[in-house]
């Protein structure tokens, strides 16, 4: 039997690792797979519509209640599997990327890469803690590898959940600690009025195992 399944996801390597886990687990001659990155509007949108099962998203503890609604408007829900502390992302070549624990005021200086989420997306959209902080210098793209890139080329950093961690993942990052009280909620949306696949169900399990294994609090 064929087996079908699509997420859509914010731009996150541990979504991808349990994706891909999920796939090799059920094996099998026939299979259609789609796995889309996606503005945290597309991400919903997707599952709205059916397009994706479900979509794998991060809150904000300070930007959760408004999301919490928009997710409501469109006929979902927002399932938590974890909570982890936000943590600087910059290239392991970095003049700070030693540094134990750094602040934005440490930050201040130096480029500042982040996920563009549309001239019209409300601030809780963003895919980065604290992405209301006024910065000067501002570089946005719209693809995970262009982001390493820009942070690597530029010297630049940007604000993750901190788990870089990929099947192949070869990354030039590395995470230092941020100095907030701001929690990062990972989970996924998924139609109320729907339940999950057998495949569907498969995939969380592998997400909720995963972030178990790698989320800091």
């Amino acid at each position: 039997m064929s087996v079908t399944f699509s997420i859509s996801q914010q731009h996150y390597l541990f979504s991808v690792q349990a994706f891909a886990h999920t796939i090799l687990s059920l094996g099998g001659d026939e299979y259609s797979y789609a796995l889309r990155d996606r503005t945290t509007a597309g991400v919903l949108e997707d599952v709205a519509n059916g397009t994706s099962e479900l979509g794998v998203i991060v809150q904000t503890s300070d930007t959760a209640a408004e999301l919490d609604a928009a997710i409501a408007d469109a006929g979902l829900q927002f399932v938590k599997l974890a909570e982890s502390a936000p943590r600087v992302a910059l290239p392991v070549s970095h003049p700070l990327s030693n540094a134990s624990k750094l602040s934005l005021n440490d930050l201040s200086g130096w480029p500042y890469i982040c996920f563009d989420q549309g001239d019209d997306a409300p601030l809780a959209f963003a895919e980065e803690a604290l992405a209301g902080v006024a910065r000067n210098k501002v570089v946005k793209c719209t693809d995970r590898a262009s982001l390493s890139e820009l942070a690597t080329a530029l010297n630049g950093y940007t604000v993750t959940s901190g788990i870089l961690v990929g099947i192949a993942d070869g990354s030039s990052l590395t995470t230092v600690e941020l100095e907030t009280d701001v929690k990062l909620h990972l989970g996924y949306v998924c139609r109320t009025d729907e339940p999950l696949s057998e495949t569907g169900h498969r995939y969380v399990d592998k997400l909720t195992r995963g972030l178990a294994l790698y989320a800091r609090s």
